[in-house]
């Protein structure tokens, strides 16, 4: 599964600007099923007087362990702390509908062909193994 996030206030589009967006929808995506998991909001009036890069740290800690987020577009600072918390950026046009980005990265999940999620799956094994490791040395296994 990967966690995957969508700026977006319809729910049904991505149609936010990450700086601007005032509302994510996290999915967990499989190879043959997503889910909705949580939903952000960011109204404008919460965020009010809060200096640009508190609101921007403010959206990047709530994308914390997503592999990915699709939005209009990014700035560059904010792709800079997206990427430091290993989280890729993706730029789309207003026309893609979330159900069809879903069904595009799951497609990739089984059959590849997007390096992003190749490289979030490669993360995913590799951490995996990391802490079952940890797990073992932490049983007292001995090899």
């Amino acid at each position: 599964m990967l966690r995957v996030a969508f700026a977006s206030v319809s729910r049904s589009r991505v149609d936010q600007h990450f700086g601007a967006a005032e509302a994510f929808a996290i999915y967990d995506i499989g190879a043959d099923r997503s889910a909705l998991v949580a939903v952000g909001e960011f109204p404008e009036e919460a965020m009010d007087g809060r200096h640009s890069e508190s609101r921007l740290a403010a959206k990047v800690d709530f994308l914390a362990g997503c592999a990915a987020v699709f939005v209009l577009a990014i700035g560059a600072s904010a792709i800079k702390q997206l990427m430091a918390q290993g989280i890729q950026p993706l730029r789309v046009n207003d026309t893609d509908g979330i159900p069809e980005l879903i069904r595009e990265v799951s497609t990739a999940m089984k059959a590849g062909g997007l390096p992003w999620v190749d490289r979030a799956l490669a993360q995913q094994a590799k951490s995996a193994s990391a802490e079952r490791f940890e797990q073992m040395e932490n049983e007292g296994w001995q090899g």
